[in-house]
């Protein structure tokens, strides 16, 4: 025995289920009723259930979902992509949920080539109730050649989306086994609440006639009673009368039949969508917020389910198509819980210090180009007094040396006019702004040649620079135009200070 074998196992073990031709599905409720799964298809014709069923299907629906390629190839990626938006994903979701609702769900996949490729070109889901599991948990087809034992599953024909699945109990956990019972009793209770309205909805009619009366007289009284009941109109002797009897105590045995409906249903919809406090009148906004996070919290699970169906069918594409390669892996997410975090996010950053690009805004929140004002236009320092914040810390040294002269006052030096044949402060400060940002501009400049030359496609080099520069490392130019802004701003009031001065 190998450590890396199985040393518990039905074969070897006193589970005298694995004796037989194949293991028996353990939910009390099919043991109970010979295995029949349709007792379970039979409930979905309630109409309370049916809406269940449509609302959690919906709620995965619902959810954005795409493929990340991580560590697989490009070409892999587009591939995979192009794969599954030629299938119809809407019924492909429906039908691997199936298997929270009956605990498996085999779904049959039929190859087909496409090109060079291998590919699914229909997906189909199968009644489970043809399946069973052998004492080896490997799922097989129940023939007619073979209703007992069953056919062996070839490889990479069927996927198995399943729930709560483990190794005593590979068919899994079917959510409609909850409310069995529970639909029982509302039927149940609403066939006797039927009967009880029929019975005690309108007042008993009593006939009353003389003692000398005869048979026929007493038949024929009892026939006008009722058309009375039916019709509104009856006729009696002239010696007779008719009486109309109210039953006391009826309206608190009709609300006992309510009252186990309710229950019945409330016990439904916590089974199927995990709170009835969406669905009742008597709920209020704080259980209702409650019970929504438990409703997501089943979405989630149940998202889980099907995007596990999927990663294995493209686990097996890209092995039948490209080996052992990396496979990309399909994912559903919330994309407004998910831009939330992320603005939640952004705004912490952003009180922490941190400053985007609009590069940043356009690619997380998919702006358009002209969405977004320009970061680097300065405002209107006039504007009704208004202090100019610049971002950045301009380099106080290079403006002190291109404002030697003099040296302690900028806005003096832009304001002095040049001596005859001497460049002005502008001349001065121009050089000392331009070396900072040409070093920064060549640096681009190299890195760019670089990709350039070491690429073997333009779509490689493509994605080299987006990977590259998706947010500029623009930390020195900003400097710089800070600088100048603030080089400009001087200017501007000196020039202003100068006109006035000359009047």
């Amino acid at each position: 025995m190998k450590l890396s074998d199985h040393l518990a196992l039905r074969a070897r073990s006193i589970d005298f289920a694995a004796l037989g031709f194949n293991l028996p599905n353990p939910d009390p409720i099919l043991r109970a009723r010979g295995g029949r799964i349709e007792v379970y298809r039979e409930l979905r014709g309630d109409a309370h259930v049916g809406g269940c069923i449509r609302r959690r299907k919906s709620a995965v629906k619902s959810l954005e979902w795409g493929v990340d390629r991580g560590p697989a190839s490009a070409r892999t990626g587009k591939a995979i992509e192009a794969i599954l938006a030629g299938l119809d994903m809407e019924r492909l979701i429906g039908d691997a949920m199936e298997a929270v609702l009956y605990g498996y769900q085999p779904v049959e996949i039929l190859w087909q080539k496409a090109g060079s490729l291998i590919v699914p070109g229909e997906i189909v889901a199968k009644p489970p109730e043809w399946f069973h599991f052998d004492a080896d948990n490997a799922l097989r087809f129940k023939t007619r050649d073979n209703p007992f034992a069953g056919e062996e599953i070839p490889a990479m024909k069927f996927l198995l989306p399943r729930q709560d699945a483990t190794y005593q109990n590979p068919y899994g956990f079917a959510d409609l086994s909850m409310i069995f019972w529970p639909i029982v009793f509302k039927k149940g209770g609403v066939r006797f609440w039927l009967a009880f309205t029929e019975k005690f909805g309108s007042a008993f009619s009593v006939g009353k006639l003389p003692r000398s009366a005869t048979p026929e007289e007493r038949a024929e009284l009892l026939d006008s009673l009722e058309a009375l009941i039916q019709d509104g109109v009856a006729t009696i002797p002239d010696d007779g009368s008719i009486e109309l009897v109210e039953m006391a105590g009826k309206s608190a045995s009709a609300d006992l039949y309510e009252r186990l409906v309710m229950y019945c249903r409330s016990e439904v919809s916590i089974a199927l969508t995990g709170t009835n406090q969406t669905t009742e009148a008597n709920s209020n906004k704080a259980s209702a917020s409650a019970g929504l996070e438990v409703a997501e919290d089943l979405r989630d699970g149940d998202a889980e389910i099907v995007a596990a169906a999927i990663n294995q069918l493209i686990r097996w594409v890209v092995d039948i198509n490209w080996g052992g390669q990396p496979a990309p892996r399909f994912e559903f997410w919330d994309q407004e819980a998910r831009d939330r975090i992320q603005a939640e996010r952004d705004k912490s950053n952003y009180d922490a210090g941190a400053r985007f690009t609009n590069a940043y805004w356009m690619r997380a929140y998919g702006y358009q180009d002209g969405d977004l004002a320009d970061p680097a236009a300065a405002p209107d320092p006039a504007a009704a007094g208004a202090t100019v914040s610049i971002p950045g810390k301009p380099d106080q040294t290079r403006q002190d040396q291109a404002t030697a002269d003099p040296a302690s006052d900028p806005q003096a030096a832009f304001a002095a006019a040049p001596a005859a044949g001497q460049p002005d402060a502008a001349d001065l400060l121009t050089p000392a702004l331009a070396e900072p940002a040409d070093a920064q501009v060549g640096q681009w400049v190299a890195e760019i040649e670089g990709m350039l030359a070491n690429a073997d496609s333009l779509e490689q080099f493509r994605e080299q620079l987006l990977a590259r520069y998706s947010d500029l490392p623009a930390g020195d130019l900003v400097e710089v135009m800070a600088s100048a802004l603030a080089a400009i701003e001087l200017r501007g009031r000196a020039d202003v200070l100068a006109a006035a001065n000359a009047r």
